[in-house]
Parts: structure tokens; C-alpha cells; sequence
């Protein structure tokens, strides 16, 4: 059985992000989910001063060894003034510490979800662009404007929108296949 991490790159715990990457890796058919909650690896702020007195946390050991038995990722990044959001950022710096391919070249589902018009867009455009420097193979991506009123009743409502995540997730699940 094929294994995948999702992760809401975000740390609130009424992540719209989070509830984006439930519906969408319950699509999903024969395969095991790891849910990475980034509350579960509280990190100190990267520095390369930190790093040289003190090594890379067990946290992110223990989480880069995870990345290494698992297939692909579908990850929903949370937009934070434009950018991913900083407990998302701080996990992959030190990542890139262990590996700078945190991705491992396997397939990932890139998405993002607002309560705004633009659903994320430019977190999404900017990962894009640079997680396949950092081993990402990705598939495909998707964005969910003005979330609260798009996705009532953990799950996607706009018919055109649900056509387009399952288009999307198909294809996911026919790569890790």
C-alpha cells in the first residue's frame, strides 16, 4: 500500500488549509495517510548559530526519516501576507539542513486555500517555483478561493471546483501508482 504525508502548512488549529487537505486525501483510494500536524515538531527559529551550538533538533530528524518511507506529499500552504506561513518555513529550513532535497523527488499535490478571492494564489505561484529546487516532483496544483463559501460540510460544494480536485487528485494517485 502506497503512503502519503499530507501536511497544512500552518499551525492554527482551525486550519481551512488543514480541513482543504482532509477532503481532499479522503478522495484518495488504497493508500495510507500520515497527517503531519506541525504542532506536533515545535522548532526553534533556524540560525546557523543555534544549529552550530546545538545540532539539528530530534524533531526534524524524526520527521526528515518519515519523509524518507513515504511516497509522495499533498500539501496545502496557508498564505501569510503573500508568503507561506512561518512555522511552515521554519520545518522546511531545518529540513533542508539534513536534505536539501526535503521533497525527495516523489509527487506532490501543491495546493493552498483562502478566505479571499485569490485562494492562496501567491504562496502557491511562489511554491511553485521552489520546491522543485528542493525535490519536489509536482503534479499538479490547485487553489481554493474564498474558502467559506466554497467548502461547507467538510467538503467542496462548487461543483466546477470539485471537478477540478478530483481531476487532480486522479492524476495524483495514477503517478504514486
Amino acid at each position: 500500500m502506497k503512503k502519503i504525508i499530507t501536511i497544512a502548512g500552518s499551525n492554527s488549529q482551525k486550519s481551512i488549509n488543514k480541513s482543504l487537505i482532509n477532503y481532499t486525501s479522503g478522495l484518495l483510494e488504497n493508500v495510507e495517510i500520515i497527517s503531519i500536524d506541525l504542532n506536533d515538531y515545535v522548532l526553534p527559529f533556524y540560525g546557523v548559530d543555534f544549529e552550530n551550538e546545538n545540532g539539528i533538533p530530534t524533531a526534524v530528524k524524526r520527521l526528515d526519516e518519515l519523509f524518507n518511507t513515504v511516497d509522495g506529499f499533498i500539501v496545502s500552504l496557508a498564505e501569510h501576507n503573500g508568503s507561506y506561513a512561518a512555522v511552515f518555513k521554519n520545518t522546511i529550513d531545518w529540513l533542508s539542513r539534513v536534505n536539501i532535497k526535503v521533497w525527495r523527488e516523489k509527487p506532490m499535490l501543491l495546493m493552498a486555500t483562502s478566505p479571499g478571492g485569490r485562494g492562496g494564489a501567491t504562496v502557491l505561484q511562489s511554491a511553485s517555483a521552489y520546491f522543485p529546487f528542493m525535490g519536489a516532483s509536482i503534479t499538479d496544483t490547485f487553489s481554493l478561493p474564498s474558502f467559506y463559501d466554497n467548502f461547507n460540510d467538510g467538503k467542496i460544494n462548487d461543483e466546477s471546483l470539485k471537478g477540478d480536485i478530483h481531476s487532480k487528485i486522479n492524476k495524483f494517485q495514477a503517478i504514486i501508482n
